[in-house]
């Protein structure tokens, strides 16, 4: 069962009517599905499927929060009471007007008597991905462990939740690679950093400034205060352990660039904005999964170079909001490796701080090709980290420095 530790996640075959109707047949309740006290005695509207004039009345053909499409009812518009859904229902219906017009010369009338099918169709499955989108958001915001919200948003196309992706906060490794090394000592600072606080000790300086803003330059570790450390919750050498601090969306991209993420908040020059996380594979299966990857047009593999090239991180099913954060050949977030509870060197974890300032509104970017190691030659032929790509893939940034391909 989803939650529970080592568990399997197997999506389900049959669709969200059939849950419902069995729900209600069985008497059972499932807020996820709709199915809940108030839609078990009442009727409530869910959304509004078509629309019709009959002498001089207008009427919406209704389809009830819990109940299936087979019970779908014409009512009167007087009887509605659900002022968005009313709202929704018109603009979707004014969105496929337009583009349609956009398409080719058409006459839009003001005042008709009936939807023409294709109309009500758009109007349904904008309707269906509006309440699949929401669930999305719902779902991730219940398992992620951070401050920050996640918001989705598509205005673009009608493109919903991807099917076989799985929100996780940090590292999942495949069996056999341990991602917590057995650490049992920490500092003893009362107030960090000290002369001998974890950087130090580790033979580096601390990463963060008084206002716990990164201070290094890329391509140095940042060695974090762990579990085992004398320090308490509020040590400024604690950051990328907090998580995102600041909200962001997922969303859907004008350009053909599938899922983005921009910011909801400002974000000042060298803040710590998330990790990038997902399934801990070795380099061999790796390749194996490449060459699948290529085929599809995939860009998932974040190889953990370090110190060696034995382990990669593979975000393509399970992931973070790093997972729909797209490629830019001048980008505005760095990647730097970061150890915690583990100082395995072959296994650091992966953060990603603004390179500037960062405005809300604007969507956050990294170079695929950049490294978090010492060796920074971003735009070299074998530094595809974190794209092991065999098949060059065509860049769709924009940016005035675009190299022309992601790898």
């Amino acid at each position: 069962m989803e939650g529970w530790p080592g568990a399997w996640y197997v999506p389900c075959l049959a669709s969200l009517e059939t849950l419902q109707e069995l729900c209600r047949k069985e008497n059972l309740r499932c807020k996820s599905i709709g199915i809940t006290n108030r839609s078990l005695k009442s009727y409530e509207v869910e959304y509004l499927c078509d629309y019709k004039v009959e002498e001089g009345t207008e009427y919406y053909l209704v389809k009830w929060k819990g109940w299936p499409e087979s019970s779908n009812t014409w009512e009167p518009q007087k009887n509605l009471k659900c002022p968005l859904l009313l709202q929704n229902f018109l603009s979707d219906k004014n969105e496929y007007l337009s583009r349609v017009k956009e398409g080719k010369a058409l006459k839009v009338r003001n005042h008709v008597k009936a939807l023409k099918p294709a109309v009500a169709d758009y109007i349904v499955r904008k309707a269906k991905q509006r309440i699949a989108l929401q669930r999305w958001k719902e779902e991730l915001n219940r398992k992620k462990n951070h401050r920050g919200m996640i918001l989705v948003e598509n205005t673009v196309d009608l493109e919903g939740p991807p099917l076989d992706f799985y929100y996780i906060n940090e590292y999942k490794p495949a069996p056999g690679i341990n991602v917590i090394n057995g650490i049992t000592t920490g500092c003893e600072c009362s107030d960090c950093p000290a002369e001998k606080c974890c950087p130090k000790e580790a033979g580096f300086i601390l990463a963060y400034n008084k206002k716990k803003k990164l201070k290094i330059q890329p391509g140095l570790p940042i060695y974090e205060c762990n579990s085992f450390c004398r320090c308490g919750p509020d040590c400024p050498n604690r950051i990328v352990q907090k998580g995102t601090q600041y909200s962001l969306c997922i969303f859907r991209t004008n350009n053909g660039r599938g899922w983005g993420v921009k910011t909801l908040q400002k974000i000042k020059t060298n803040s710590f904005v998330m990790e990038y996380v997902g399934e801990v594979i070795t380099s061999e299966e790796a390749e194996r999964r490449g060459q699948l990857y290529d085929n599809q047009g995939n860009t998932y593999l974040f190889d953990l170079d370090y110190d060696s090239d034995e382990f990669t991180v593979d975000a393509a099913r399970y992931g973070n909001v790093s997972h729909f954060v797209n490629h830019s050949c001048d980008p505005n977030l760095q990647v730097f490796n970061v150890f915690i509870d583990n100082l395995d060197l072959r296994l650091p974890r992966i953060a990603l701080f603004s390179t500037r300032t960062i405005k809300a509104g604007e969507e956050l970017t990294f170079d695929y090709q950049m490294k978090g190691s010492i060796d920074l030659t971003s735009d070299s032929a074998d530094g595809l980290s974190p794209s092991r790509k065999r098949i060059r893939t065509v860049c769709k940034c924009g940016a005035v420095c675009c190299r022309g391909y992601l790898n």
